[in-house]
C-alpha cells in the first residue's frame, strides 16, 4: 500500500515570520498607513508648530514662551510616539495579510491536489467497474449460457424419446422455464455489457437500448445519430453510453415525460449529444443537485475524457442534458 505523508496543519495567525512580526526600525513603515492617515498626522504637526510659533510672538513673557515651546514639543513627540505605533499596527496587519493570502495559497493547492486525487480514482473505480462487468458478461454468456443450452437439447431428446401425455406437459412447462431463464441471461448480460456495442459500434447499441427502454416505459423516442463505423475508443465509447444509460434511466423513474430526444453529432474535433425530454423539470440551480450520484457519476466520466457536462433545467419545461468531449485522435 503506498504511503502517504500526513497533512501538516496550518500555521495559526499570530506565528508569523521574524521579519513580519517586529516593530520596524525606521520610519519607512509609515508608507503602509492608509493615505488619508498619513495626511491627518501631517495637519496635526503643522497645526501644532503653527499654534506653537503664534503663541510664542504673542507672548509677552519668557516662561509663557517656555511654556508654549515645552507644550509644542511635547505635542510634537506625543505625536512621533502615535506615529510609531500606527507604523508598528500597519506592519502588524501588513504581515497578517501577507500570511492569510500564503495560506490560502496553500489550502487552495491542497484542495487541488485532493480533487486530482479524488478524480483519478473515481476515474479507476468506473474502469475497475467496467472491467468487472465485462468480465462477468463473459463469463455469464459463455458458462451459464452453455450450461442452459445443453439443458435445452437434453430436453428436446427427452421430449422425442417420451410418449407419456403427462411427462409430455411436464417437458414442455420445463422448456418455457429453460426458455425465460436463457432470456433472462439475455437481459442481464446486456446490461452488464451491450455486445452491440462491442460488435456493432456505438450508434447501433445507442439506438437499440434507446429505443428499447423508451417502448417498455411508453415514451415516443426521436433519434438523430451519425453512421454507423465512426472510429471511436473502447473506453470513450462505453462511457458515453453510460452517460445515455443514466440520463434515460433518470427520466423513465422522475421526469414523469412522454417523449424523449436524443440528438448525436461528429464535429471536426468534438463529439457532441444532447438528450432532452418533455417532463417536469426541477430547479437546476438547486445546490442539491450536486450530490445526486447519478450526475456526479456522469459528470466525471465527461471530466475523465476531457470534456464538458451541462444540465438546462426548470420546473416544468422539461430537462437537457449536454455532453460534449474532444473527438478521438485530436487535441
Amino acid at each position: 500500500m503506498e504511503s502517504r505523508a500526513p497533512i501538516a496543519p496550518l500555521a495559526p495567525a499570530a506565528h508569523l515570520p521574524a521579519a513580519a512580526s517586529r516593530e520596524p526600525a525606521g520610519w519607512s513603515a509609515l508608507r503602509l498607513l492608509p493615505l488619508r492617515a498619513r495626511l491627518a498626522l501631517l495637519g496635526v504637526l503643522f497645526a501644532a508648530l503653527a499654534s506653537a510659533g503664534i503663541a510664542e510672538r504673542l507672548a509677552e513673557k519668557p516662561q509663557t514662551q517656555a511654556a508654549v515651546i515645552f507644550l509644542a514639543f511635547l505635542v510634537v513627540g506625543l505625536l512621533a510616539a502615535l506615529s510609531r505605533l500606527l507604523a508598528a499596527d500597519a506592519v502588524r496587519r501588513e504581515g497578517l495579510r501577507a500570511a492569510s493570502e500564503r495560506h490560502a495559497r496553500d489550502l487552495e493547492s491542497l484542495i487541488e491536489a485532493r480533487t486530482r486525487e479524488l478524480s483519478a480514482l473515481s476515474t479507476h473505480l468506473q474502469e475497475l467497474s467496467e472491467t468487472e462487468k465485462s468480465e462477468l458478461a463473459r463469463n455469464l454468456h459463455d458458462e451459464l449460457g452453455g450450461l442452459l443450452t445443453a439443458a435445452k437439447m437434453d430436453l428436446s431428446w427427452l421430449q422425442a424419446r417420451i410418449p407419456d401425455a403427462a411427462l409430455q406437459d411436464r417437458l414442455t412447462q420445463l422448456g418455457a422455464v429453460l426458455d425465460e431463464a436463457m432470456d433472462l441471461k439475455r437481459r442481464v448480460v446486456e446490461d452488464l455489457r451491450p455486445s452491440l456495442l462491442d460488435h456493432f459500434g456505438l450508434p447501433t447499441a445507442l439506438r437499440a437500448y434507446v429505443e428499447s427502454a423508451c417502448a417498455k416505459a411508453g415514451l415516443r423516442a426521436d433519434l438523430t445519430l451519425p453512421e454507423d463505423g465512426t472510429p471511436m475508443p473502447r473506453e470513450t465509447a462505453i462511457a458515453l453510453f453510460r452517460i445515455v444509460q443514466e440520463g434515460i434511466t433518470n427520466i423513465i423513474r422522475h421526469a414523469d415525460a412522454r417523449a424523449v430526444t436524443l440528438r448525436f453529432e461528429f464535429g471536426r474535433d468534438a463529439c457532441r449529444f444532447t438528450l432532452s425530454d418533455d417532463g417536469r423539470g426541477f430547479d437546476a440551480a438547486d445546490p442539491r443537485l450536486g450530490w445526486s450520484h447519478g450526475l456526479t457519476g456522469m459528470r466525471q466520466r465527461v471530466r475523465a475524457l476531457g470534456g464538458r457536462f451541462a444540465i438546462e433545467s426548470a420546473p416544468g419545461a422539461g430537462t437537457t442534458l449536454r455532453v460534449g468531449i474532444p473527438r478521438p485522435g485530436t487535441d
